[in-house]
């Protein structure tokens, strides 16, 4: 059992979520957050002063998959919020030690 962990443009979360959705995977979380990586934000003019935003805000989605459906829910995610852009994002893949189903008590791979 791996988790995906995703930082995408917020714009992406549509697309990302229907096509997990395609392969099979509906549970996934997502979190507004903000950061820079090669982008290192951007400048925006208000009110005609100019200034630097130094955190691009970003969405993290997060999904837990079986060992078997890795390769394909990586695959989906990176398809459907490449746009060839800097700043598309970054795909993380975490080893999962354990999962519980709180409500039931299944655990392991039953436990999604």
């Amino acid at each position: 059992m791996v988790k995906i962990e995703a930082y995408l443009r917020p714009a992406s979360l549509e697309k990302v979520q229907q096509a997990l959705a395609e392969i099979g995977i509906a549970g996934l979380s997502v979190l507004e957050v903000r950061g820079f990586g090669r982008q290192r934000g951007h400048r925006e003019v208000y009110r005609g002063a100019e200034y630097t935003l130094d955190f691009v805000p970003k969405i993290k989605v997060e999904v837990a998959v079986r060992e078997v459906d890795r390769q394909q829910a990586v695959d989906a995610i990176v398809e459907a919020s490449k746009t060839g852009q800097t700043g598309d994002g970054k795909v993380f893949v975490v080893p999962v030690q354990e999962a519980v189903r709180v409500r039931t008590g299944e655990t392991g791979d039953s436990a999604l």
